[in-house]
């Protein structure tokens, strides 16, 4: 495959999913962490111009990279470390379904629950904190009625799907624009559970009968480890599109506690760290404590060779910084962690990709503590180490330039690290 010669007019919406939630399928769940599906659509198509396409996404999320995939006929592998994003995107993945036959599903649901009745008691704080008893009564009786009659069929699945989409409209919670929720702040308008249950079905189907028979192929998608990659062939991509965690403290696995609570996957904040974090990049100061990671052996790993005396500069920055703030969060374990686990990312992406190969990250900068972390140069510095030959960055928009108590001096911003090789 040709290299992809950078966008002259960098697209300011790659990096988010807001225009996602006006797309068939994309919308049928909003996971903040996504990027935009058009802007993936347009470095697919050009890259198809120059020849044969495979794709792979080593941070799939909800599914976005491997929905476009199928709908251009790109061979595309995806994997996700998040075991309850990963039951999402494979939902969502399922939109070839025979409409009528998960409308009928739907329906044999909404009569089921009618003859239950409903009962909140069990259910975790948060959830009795985020709905009126009469809608979680309902939101209850919705979820044993589906889980009455489920199977393994993809009906089934995307039940469990319609469902889930409409527990953050149904809420009468704030819900925060990266994703968390806000007991304490409430919205005028949550919506009725039936009724949203109802709209979000016809939503599904609709999407279902306009793509459902369009799709020219399909992807694969495994719950897996980007550190690792394993199940995707050696040799396999010419081109990865994705967007990792950000070194910015934002925890993915918190992203879907509120659906994880209502479904009993979870019972609260605190099993996050077993069920969840374990198996993502350490990229917020939650996963990492002086128990679990020990810094010295961390920082003295040789996949952090190139960058050793950086970045041993800024966590003795952090560490010193940490302690005159309240809150004392471990941001120098974070990000030593972070970069190590993102240099075994590029240590195994050498295996999977083809020669020459694209690598597009969609990523953002951090300053934790207002100290700054020059996280696009060290992530190239690292791909360059592992194999790469080239990298440039293409900032598409800037970040937190607003905040008047900004401590660092240099801008944050977003954009594409383009890496070749």
């Amino acid at each position: 495959m040709t290299t992809i010669q950078l966008q002259a007019s960098p697209d300011k919406t790659a990096s988010t999913f807001v225009n996602n939630m006006k797309l068939p399928v994309h919308r049928w769940f909003r996971f903040s962490a996504g990027f935009s599906a058009q802007w993936v659509e347009s470095v697919i198509i050009k890259a198809k111009n120059l020849g044969s396409v495979t794709l792979f996404d080593p941070f799939a999320g909800a599914g976005t990279t491997l929905l476009v995939s199928e709908k251009i006929g790109v061979e595309c592998y995806g994997i996700e470390a998040h075991p309850f994003v990963v039951r999402i995107a494979k939902a969502k993945l399922l939109y070839r379904t025979n409409p009528d036959v998960y409308i009928a599903r739907v329906t044999e649901v909404i009569r089921s629950a009618e003859k239950l009745e409903g009962s909140i008691d069990n259910y975790p704080k948060l959830i009795r904190e985020c709905f009126s008893d009469h809608s979680l009564e309902c939101l209850d009786r919705l979820r044993r009625a589906s889980e009455m009659i489920t199977d393994n069929s993809s009906s089934a699945q995307l039940v469990w799907l319609t469902l889930l989409a409409i527990l953050r409209p149904v809420s009468h919670a704030g819900t925060a624009p990266w994703q968390y929720i806000l007991p304490s702040k409430t919205k005028k308008s949550p919506l009725e559970p039936l009724s949203a249950f109802h709209l979000m079905a016809e939503t599904i189907a609709t999407d279902m009968r306009i793509v459902g028979q369009t799709a020219r192929s399909q992807s694969t998608l495994l719950q897996s480890d980007a550190r690792t990659c394993q199940g995707v062939p050696d040799n396999f991509a010419n081109l990865v599109i994705t967007s990792p965690p950000y070194a910015n403290n934002y925890d993915y696995a918190d992203a879907t506690r509120l659906e994880m609570c209502f479904m009993g996957e979870i019972k609260g904040w605190g099993e996050l760290q077993t069920v969840v974090r374990q198996h993502l990049i350490r990229s917020c100061s939650q996963h990492v404590t002086t128990k679990n990671v020990n810094l010295d052996e961390v920082l003295s790993s040789p996949e952090l060779e190139p960058i050793r005396a950086n970045i041993i500069d800024i966590c003795n920055l952090l560490s010193q910084e940490r302690n005159i703030h309240g809150g004392k969060k471990n941001y120098h374990l974070m990000i030593a962690c972070y970069f190590l686990d993102m240099a075994r990312v590029w240590m195994t992406l050498r295996r999977v990709r083809k020669r020459p190969s694209t690598v597009c990250f969609v990523i953002g900068d951090s300053a934790p503590y207002g100290i700054y972390v020059p996280v696009i140069e060290w992530l190239g510095i690292l791909a360059l180490t592992a194999g790469f030959e080239s990298f440039k960055f293409e900032k598409t928009r800037e970040r937190n330039v607003k905040w008047k108590n900004r401590k660092h001096q240099v801008p944050l911003c977003e954009g594409c690290l383009w890496v070749h090789g």
